[in-house]
């Protein structure tokens, strides 16, 4: 694989996400070549996955030039079905997985992250979902995880703002689950070695109990969400927000 790094240690499958100089942007061969990642993770004997990133942050979110690549019906839907496998697969593994954060975990990055079951985040890792900033809405099934985790009025206040949380405060708000000193990926590595020594077909049981009735509606969001974002990238408010980002100025949003 080009961005992607599988490799298991005592019980614990290693999956971490290889374009470290781009800040690990996903662009549309990077999402089909996840897609694959996860679905080899799943064969592995290994019973907990640790995802993280390479280089200084784990996820920049979606790479800005698949705003060119995919211009066309036929190209996003591709793009978007590779999301909703990346995402809905996490969720349902039958594995315990979690996703180790360090420097930016933004967009769609933050919404794979959350798809794990459990979140561990070193301090100067800094969370968004900074769509809104480009005139989108959150993707990768964001809004059924920030529903999750925030309830519904929180969920859209932090959508709304596409606000920046450092971890303490991602914490505060229950986005991150445990913030650590040490290197993120050591600390997750050991979190996972002390959970393979507990009875790790219960905790995967429970979550297949939860996960089997969340499924529905998680696929209902990314339903939605798939075309909504269509018809938010057909905006204005879309346009100019692509427009200004690249000429690092302050977009002019009209509401249309």
């Amino acid at each position: 694989m080009k961005h992607f790094l599988i490799e298991e240690i005592d019980n614990v499958v290693h999956l971490k996400i290889a374009r470290g100089e781009k800040y690990n942007a996903l662009d549309a061969e990077m999402l089909k070549e996840f897609a694959e990642a996860i679905q080899q993770v799943k064969e592995y004997e290994g019973q907990v996955v640790v995802l993280s990133g390479k280089g200084d942050g784990f996820c920049a979110g979606g790479d800005l030039s698949m705003m060119d690549t995919v211009s066309d019906a036929k190209q996003y839907d591709e793009v978007m079905n590779h999301i909703e496998t990346i995402v809905s697969s996490i969720y349902t593994m039958p594995k315990i997985v979690v996703s180790a954060i360090h420097g930016p975990a933004v967009g769609l990055g933050l919404s794979i992250a959350l798809a794990a079951d459990y979140v561990v985040a070193e301090p100067d890792a800094t969370i968004s979902m900074n769509f809104i900033g480009i005139g989108l809405i959150p993707d990768g099934g964001a809004h059924f995880w920030l529903q999750q985790r925030l309830g519904t009025h929180q969920a859209k206040q932090f959508a709304w703002k596409g606000e920046q949380m450092r971890a303490k405060e991602a914490y505060d708000h229950k986005l991150v689950d445990i913030v650590v000193n040490g290197s993120v990926q050591e600390e997750a590595h050991e979190l996972a070695k002390k959970w393979s020594r507990r009875p790790l077909k219960s905790m995967i049981a429970t979550k297949e109990i939860y996960h089997q009735y969340g499924l529905d509606q998680l696929m209902l969001y990314l339903s939605k969400e798939r075309k909504a974002q269509w018809d938010m990238k057909q905006t204005h408010d879309h346009h100019e927000g692509v427009k200004a980002f690249k000429e690092k100025r302050q977009p002019h949003f009209k509401g249309e």
